[in-house]
């Protein structure tokens, strides 16, 4: 657990996440892992997994959540109070300003354009986080099976995303209950 003067540390490197991330939550999936993995050694590669499955779980932002797990399990109440301030004030600063400057120069094609850019740049975030996730998960059939059926169920089928969750959770359970059956045997 981080020491009590440890929570200004906590608040910075949320904020600079918050602050040079754009794309929402999966594009901060990889600058979530170097800052705290690579950079603090707060937490180790496994518990960014087990932590970003459970901020997909839980209702809300996926970067929200995920800062808000990763105060807690590093100083309780306050470490999620201050990730969590951390990573959310850069967005409210920038929303706030754009909605204040941009009303005239929304449709100028520069100003298009520099979007147009940061959001391919976004999509090339969100491969990396992916692929990231994808080296970390267990390589058997199941899984990609689980994998497979859950991209479909979304894109082909545009199943609820809740619906999605939840029944990956429960082919999850009942393949790890099946497992440990076997394992008694």
């Amino acid at each position: 657990m981080l020491k009590p003067h440890s929570l200004w540390n906590l608040f910075s490197t949320f904020f600079r996440i918050g602050a040079f991330t754009f794309g929402g939550g999966y594009a901060m999936i990889p600058l979530i892992q170097k800052e705290m993995v690579e950079e603090n050694g707060w937490i180790s590669d496994d518990d960014i997994l087990e932590i970003v499955a459970i901020a997909e779980s839980t209702p809300g932002p996926i970067a929200i959540n995920a800062a808000t797990f990763i105060g807690y399990r590093l100083n309780r109440f306050w470490g999620s109070f201050f990730s969590t301030l951390g990573v959310v004030l850069p967005s409210f600063i920038v929303i706030l300003l754009i909605s204040y400057l941009l009303r005239g120069f929304a449709d100028i094609p520069v100003v298009q354009n520099a979007f147009f850019g940061i959001r391919a740049g976004v999509l090339a975030l969100i491969f990396k986080a992916f692929f990231t996730m994808l080296k970390k998960c267990p390589k058997n059939l199941l899984s990609y099976l689980i994998v497979a059926g859950a991209f479909i169920a979304t894109v082909v089928f545009d199943f609820h995303i809740l619906l999605i969750i939840i029944s990956c959770g429960i082919v999850g359970l009942i393949a790890s209950l099946g497992a440990a059956r076997r394992e008694k045997q």
